[in-house]
């Protein structure tokens, strides 16, 4: 009997050993399936998703944000309109896109875009990691500090009603000694004197995002439709300047543009007239052209990049031959900044400076010397979050790029910053160093309103070169949604102020506590390095 049941332990044991071999063998034929189709899938990504754009890391989003934001946008692209039974949303029936802009045929088979999905999926984590920050925002008053008189609050227009304000331009001109800003609903161009008085406004049909000034006025960059859209409704309007007015000009110097967001004039081809280059941001579609002054048989437009989301230009003479160069920064995809080296006669030269994945969201960029070194840096940001990926993420903020050889640039400097917009550079407190102001659209206004502005004081007597800043936070800012500022001397003391625009509208992911829609149109935060600013005494405050 002794003999039998010890048989019998040795059997079970023997069977549950071989359940176990099973098992394991079953699971790691399982996993290597499961790794094959993730290599294949990492292959495929390299392949397709790298021939329109910088190949992104699946760590860039979370994994619920490529499976159901992200990837079901580039699906079409491929040539893949449904998957798994989901329809994927696609601008085929838009007259200004077609059916045509996509393949004909899908580009990949449907078990190798399950691939690719699986790839991103199976590898992207769950959510993104916090920012990290080396040094946090302290509060500071010392160089700014809010000015605006009370009557400017509430959304004033020139008729005098009362509605959210949705400032999409503040503008300073010297000139006129006027601050221009406008407004998305109202389509007013609207003005005011050096305190802060409102004057008559002008309608503009539409929402002035950008103006360039001609010695007759100011040529105004009319977007058409803020909304995303395919559409030629953007349009370039002169508005002529007739003493310390403005007058609206009849009809349009230049129509049919895709969004147009930003412009620029210089004499490109040499032949004595204005030239302007165009940053028609577009939505699927868009370009950056720019536009040959024929004097009175007016324009001719030439495309230097059919692509969208081109969202600012910078026209500089890079190479020092006499000959104005383009700098162009593009969002919407292929997202980078890429000169385009003027070789006379109209002709250009592209070359791609920096690339940045399509999830950066690349709002502005503006060339600086900030390491003193007599080169032109690159000061960049992004923080878009109004597209498919409307996370926040940890690497948004401002980045300084230096200039370190011909054309070529390298990443010295990154602070994040939620929903960043905006940085331009200048020496706000007196010393003799770049410092850089920086507002954000999509800031985490529910855990940290503070980060909507940031001045960062450059560290005196650093090391050249050392980029060392210190990040404030100024009480009072967080009154509004700021998308877009101006850095100028409006009182004449021989330091800037900062001019932030408030759009209160559009789309938010983490709302605070405060109503913007009862903010400013916008914001003046006074220098007070050389003393208090003149508007500030006038109110007598």
């Amino acid at each position: 009997m002794i003999i039998i049941k010890c048989c019998t332990i040795q059997e079970k044991i023997r069977k549950r050993w071989h359940f176990c071999c099973l098992f394991l063998l079953l699971a790691c034929g399982h996993a290597d399936v499961k790794e094959d189709k993730t290599a294949r899938g990492k292959t495929l990504a390299g392949k397709f998703c790298q021939s329109c754009h910088l190949l992104p890391s699946p760590d860039l989003l979370d994994a619920r944000t490529w499976a159901q934001h992200v990837l079901p946008q580039m699906g079409p692209r491929l040539g893949i309109f449904e998957y798994m039974n989901q329809r994927y949303p696609n601008n085929s029936e838009d007259p200004n896109v077609g059916r045509s802009f996509y393949p004909a045929e899908p580009l990949l088979s449907v078990e190798e875009w399950g691939e690719l999905i699986d790839y991103y999926t199976s590898t992207a984590p769950d959510s993104l990691g916090a920012q990290k920050r080396g040094r946090p925002l302290r509060a500071d008053t010392s160089v700014f500090r809010v000015v605006n008189a009370v009557h400017v609050a509430g959304g004033r227009t020139g008729q005098g009603s009362q509605t959210p304000p949705a400032t999409c331009l503040i503008r300073y001109d010297s000139s006129l000694q006027q601050l221009l800003t406008a407004d998305i609903n109202r389509h007013s161009l609207e003005r005011w004197d050096a305190h802060l008085e409102g004057l008559p406004a002008l309608s503009t049909g539409g929402a002035i995002v950008d103006l360039v000034r001609r010695p007759e006025g100011f040529l105004a960059c009319n977007i058409g439709a803020m909304a995303p859209n395919n559409a030629l409704a953007g349009h370039i309007d002169l508005f002529k300047a007739v003493g310390h007015g403005l007058v609206s000009d009849t009809g349009s110097v230049y129509d049919g543009l895709m969004r147009p967001v930003n412009i620029a004039g210089a004499d490109l081809n040499g032949d004595g007239k204005e030239d302007l280059v165009v940053c028609e941001f577009g939505y699927i579609k868009g370009a950056l052209s720019w536009l040959e002054n024929k004097g009175t048989k007016g324009w001719e437009r030439h495309v230097l990049r059919s692509v969208p989301g081109a969202i600012r230009v910078v026209v500089q003479d890079y190479n020092h031959d006499g000959l104005p160069d383009i700098w162009a920064l593009f969002a919407q995809g292929d997202e980078g900044i890429f000169l385009y080296t003027n070789k006379g006669n109209g002709q250009f030269t592209e070359q791609s400076v920096l690339r940045f994945p399509p999830s950066y969201g690349s709002t502005y960029f503006e060339l600086a010397d900030l390491d003193h070194d007599g080169n032109l840096d690159i000061l960049y940001t992004c923080g878009d979050n109004g597209d498919f990926s409307t996370i926040l993420k940890p690497y948004h903020g401002v980045y300084i790029f230096i200039n370190d050889g011909p054309a070529h640039f390298t990443r010295r400097y990154f602070y994040p910053i939620n929903g960043c917009y905006r940085a331009m550079a200048g020496d706000f407190n007196g010393d003799g160093q770049p410092d850089i102001a920086a507002i954000a659209y999509f800031a985490d206004y529910q855990h940290q309103p503070e980060e909507g502005f940031v001045y960062f004081q450059q560290v005196k007597g650093s090391v050249k070169g050392a980029l060392q800043f210190t990040p404030y936070s100024v009480p009072g800012t967080e009154v509004g949604r700021w998308i877009t500022m101006e850095v100028a001397d409006i009182n004449g003391d021989g330091r800037p102020e900062v001019l932030l625009a408030n759009c209160s509208v559009g789309p938010v992911l983490n709302k605070g506590m405060i109503d913007w829609k009862k903010g400013p149109p916008f914001l003046v935060l006074g220098n007070r390095v050389s003393g208090e600013w003149g508007v500030v005494n006038k109110r007598g405050k």
